[in-house]
């Protein structure tokens, strides 16, 4: 018997199964019709191809009665094929719904899933594609959470940790090589043992939304390692995934995320909503292009054939069209509600808020997260730029937001790494320290909404960072053209690795100071995963198709002082927290104690002129109002090739750590108002005697 298409309702969006039937609700502002096909079991086979009957402001529905999840189906948008209108409608295509759940299908690059034809672009393509195309699953959630709460971590006590699903666990030989670079893998006891053992708060994964290769790639035998080409905004990526106790991605994501809640660390995903995986004009009709191109994406409105490029990528989502809004929105609600994740990274944030000219901070989409009983609730971080006009916008987001600060990790790199017209000043390095007031303090901003970082996934490596000069991405296939040219970075006079003691040794220093600046300095902390263990991924700044032993974490070579140091500096953030959340002024209290004090190596006030140049750069910082400590702290920096010696407060002091140490530790004690030696390239931290502190 045929399937009978009821009116259904035009919410919510999706494939929506009630115990009886499956609503089926699509968006298209400009399709004339739209149909629903169902599918076989193996999702080759068209069984059904049934047209939504009803449309309701702008959305097209129908109810199907007696479907049932694990059905297969696709969508087929009829209307204007008039692409120099922005119209790209072809009921040959098989489209992916937007709201997708679960997604069926492996993809192969076919010119039949280009809706023009290829070699005479404003001709349709006529092909079906629908044995090839992705397809999607109805599904239905019956998963266990068992009570599971999120950590909610404070701000001030938060340490992110940015991971790649795969490449954190892929070569770790404490995880069971059946799990290794899956959801799973993370959630492991080897892997939740590294995490406590660190003593972070917060795992940052790169994006786990389904995406695809990109054609270029696919023909390079290469893939979209990261993952920055989404597809699906509401579907696990099943390459993340391992089939644990039969589990789907959706539920082994979900399996993973209570695991790591049990253990009180947050996950934050890392989101793609500025641009999609088709591409440009050029590109395949896979969902979006081909139910509304004219809606989900941004046209000049001079020439509605071409399309706006904010993300470098061929194409721009239009968060102004009220229904894109709501898809994004919807995206982040589910994955919050429904997947328990605890806040979100947006790539290239400022495409979310630009409206008809330019970034609007007070625009729709910070507006409507602002209201929302459940997107308010939950972390927002950030990486403010996109490659538009205007689209650097460090210190420009509304409040509650936080954002990757790269005037951070470009004065910290300079401050220890550059010795000429690139390095950066005592006046430079305190800023930054101090969570950047400049950037955040002025538009009444916490010191938290600083993420402060020196490496993330985008560049080098750490160990990289101190071992090149020079970017070496040749095998990514694009003669070395791609990745950041200007990294600030320092090989320590040998290039790449080498065997030579004085160099790893000088190596390891900065990495260690590097490595403690990041982690104690005011604001947000983000650690990237390998960083603690000394992982090289051989001078590629750019890896993002590398899915490989370039990428993953090698465990068997990790640097165990290393990661004993960074856990021990974070230990010392935790129990001390130098410099609270809270703005600094250096005016004193009524016992005439400064809160914020910056010292000479004389131990005499920096003033003037001694804040600027490069001639002298060692300096101290005493913190009168530590956040936790009952007693001063006073951090000392020395990013100089040689020893100085640094006059101390009066006082009787101790120190806490010392990274010319391999794994920070020092017994050193004494008396204030006389010299104490501080080593070439390093950092001290030093409390009252008498503190107690634990590891």
């Amino acid at each position: 018997m045929k399937p009978v298409l009821l009116p259904g309702r035009p919410w919510p969006l999706g494939a929506t199964w009630d115990g009886y039937g499956v609503n089926f609700a699509v968006f298209s502002a400009h399709a004339q019709a739209m149909a629903l096909c169902l599918f076989d079991e193996a999702g080759t086979l068209e069984t059904s191809r049934l047209m939504l009957p009803a449309h309701t402001d702008d959305v097209w529905h129908g109810y199907l009665i007696g479907a049932a999840p694990g059905l297969i189906y696709g969508l087929r948008a009829d209307g204007l094929w008039r692409p120099d209108r922005g119209h790209r409608f072809n009921p040959h295509k098989l489209l992916l719904d937007p709201y997708a759940r679960e997604v069926v299908g492996d993809f192969e690059w076919r010119d039949e899933h280009f809706g023009a034809d290829r070699q005479h672009p404003l001709h349709m393509d006529t092909r079906d594609n629908a044995a090839l195309a992705l397809k999607s699953r109805v599904v239905h959630d019956s998963f266990d959470w068992e009570g599971d709460q999120p950590p909610c971590i404070a701000l001030q006590d938060t340490v992110l940790y940015e991971l790649h699903v795969k490449g954190f666990s892929r070569l770790n030989p404490q995880v069971p090589e059946a799990l290794r670079g899956s959801y799973a893998g993370l959630a492991h006891p080897a892997s939740l043992a590294h995490l406590q053992r660190l003593g972070v708060t917060s795992v940052s994964l790169l994006p786990v939304h389904q995406a695809l290769d990109e054609e270029r790639l696919a023909g390079m035998g290469l893939t979209n390692y990261w993952g920055y080409n989404t597809l699906a905004f509401f579907a696990a990526s099943p390459r993340l995934a391992c089939g644990q106790d039969g589990l789907t991605p959706r539920d082994e994501f979900r399996a993973m995320v209570k695991t790591l809640h049990a253990q009180s660390i947050e996950v934050l995903l890392d989101v793609v909503f500025n641009h999609s995986a088709e591409s440009d004009g050029t590109g395949p009709t896979l969902s979006f292009r081909g139910l509304d191109n004219a809606s989900y994406y941004r046209h000049p409105p001079e020439s509605p054939a071409a399309f706006e490029n904010h993300s470098g990528c061929g194409n721009t989502l239009d968060i102004r069209q009220p229904r894109v809004l709501q898809l994004v929105m919807d995206s982040l609600r589910y994955w919050v509600s429904e997947m328990h994740v605890d806040g979100f990274r947006f790539d290239l944030a400022p495409v979310l808020g630009r409206g008809d000219h330019g970034f609007e901070p007070g625009g729709a989409f910070f507006t409507a997260v602002a209201q929302d009983p459940v997107l308010s609730q939950v972390k927002m971080i950030a990486e403010p730029w996109d490659i538009g006009p205007g689209g650097y916008q460090v210190g420009g987001f509304p409040r509650g937001w936080l954002e990757w600060n790269d005037h951070f990790r470009d004065v910290m790199r300079g401050f220890w790494l550059q010795d000429d017209d690139t390095a950066r000043s005592r006046g430079d390095f305190a800023l930054r320290l101090c969570a950047s007031s400049d950037l955040y303090q002025r538009r009444n901003r916490a010191p938290s909404v600083s993420v402060n970082y020196v490496v993330s996934h985008d560049g080098f490596t750490l160990r990289d960072l101190v071992s090149y000069n020079e970017r070496h991405n040749e095998a990514n296939g694009e003669d070395n053209r791609d990745g950041h040219g200007h990294n600030l970075s320092s090989n320590c006079g040998i290039e790449g690795e080498t065997d030579d003691p004085q160099v790893n040794e000088l190596r390891g220093r900065l990495q260690r100071a590097l490595l403690a600046t990041t982690l104690l300095a005011q604001g947000t902390p983000m650690l990237c995963a390998g960083d603690e263990l000394g992982h090289s991924q051989r001078g590629n700044n750019n890896p993002y198709c590398q899915d490989n032993e370039i990428t993953w974490i090698d465990w068997t070579q990790a640097d165990g002082d290393l990661i004993d140091f960074t856990a021990w500096v974070l230990s010392l953030r935790r129990q001390l927290l130098p410099f609270g959340n809270h703005w600094y002024s250096g005016l004193s209290d009524t016992l005439g104690l400064h809160d914020l004090s910056w010292l000479h190596s004389s131990g005499q006030a920096l003033q003037g002129q001694a804040w600027q140049g490069n001639s002298e750069r060692v300096l101290g910082c005493l913190i009168g109002r530590p956040g936790r400590a009952r007693a001063p702290l006073l951090l000392l920096v020395n990013p100089d090739a040689d020893e100085h010696d640094f006059m101390l407060p009066a006082g009787v002091w101790q120190a806490v750590l010392d990274t010319a140490h391999p794994r920070g530790l020092t017994r050193w004690h004494g008396q204030g108002e006389a010299p104490l030696r501080l080593s070439a390239h390093s950092l001290m931290l030093l409390v009252a005697a008498g503190t107690v502190l634990t590891f």
